[in-house]
């Protein structure tokens, strides 16, 4: 099996237990340009090839407004877009000002992510699709309910779906079973154009913490990112199901 394949078959096993697609779908990938949202770009450009639910992708970008950035940096992402025949569209905007000099959020990530998330979701409406697909992983996934866990005392996650009311837009993360390993090999595998990250909080963030203690601890005890998901489902929280 090769890594794409692989990454086919997990992104189905979710599609399918969280029914995710529907027919007649046209879903906006969020495409920052990072490993995850391409390998969920291109996972959904090959589920779309024989998935029994016809759907169409779109994709967008997020531009966060940081100084350094251009419309080069997206370049090769525009690129990989149109050899696949998907529509792409640049939404500008200025979080970066927000989050960093009107706020000066010590913790921006939660902000910064909120607001990204709300740019995709009306770009999304503006180019006609009912989904945006983002690429939170099985890793992204366990990290995010222990940090709840160890900061908040709260029991939760993000959801697999999330319906918005308020925009008729629905969230869909098909990657939830999807190792990021399997993900880096993949990107690698097929020399993806991974888009370097300008942000100067990445990489020093809690969730970075979490996640070098969770690798220390699942080097030990093989399977620990796959017991806690499983503890997630089997507790029906948050839409999470067995």
């Amino acid at each position: 099996m090769n890594e794409l394949q692989k990454i086919l078959g997990k992104m189905r096993q979710a599609v399918d237990h969280y029914g995710m697609i529907s027919p007649g779908d046209k879903i906006a990938v969020g495409l920052s340009g990072g490993k995850d949202s391409l390998a969920l770009l291109m996972g959904l450009h090959g589920l779309s090839r024989f998935y029994p639910h016809p759907f169409t992708v779109c994709a967008i970008t997020a531009a966060i407004g940081f100084p350094e950035q251009t419309t080069e940096d997206f370049a090769e992402m525009k690129r990989l877009c149109g050899e696949m025949g998907i529509e792409y569209h640049i939404e500008e905007t200025q979080i970066a000002a927000i989050v960093f000099e009107e706020r000066k959020e010590k913790n921006p990530c939660s902000l910064c992510s909120k607001l990204r998330r709300g740019a995709l979701c009306g770009a999304a409406e503006k180019m006609g699709a009912n989904k945006l697909a983002l690429g939170h992983h099985k890793d992204d996934v366990v990290e995010t309910f222990m940090l709840n866990l160890m900061q908040t005392g709260k029991i939760g996650c993000f959801m697999p779906v999330t319906e918005y009311e308020d925009t008729k837009l629905t969230v869909i993360r098909p990657l939830i079973y999807t190792d990021e390993g399997d993900i880096r090999r993949m990107v690698q595998k097929m020399e993806l154009p991974v888009y370097k990250n300008p942000c100067p909080a990445d990489g020093s963030t809690e969730r970075a913490n979490i996640r070098t203690y969770l690798g220390s601890f699942d080097r030990d005890r093989r399977g620990l990112y796959r017991r806690i998901l499983g503890a997630l489902e089997r507790s029906g929280i948050d839409g999470w199901k067995e």
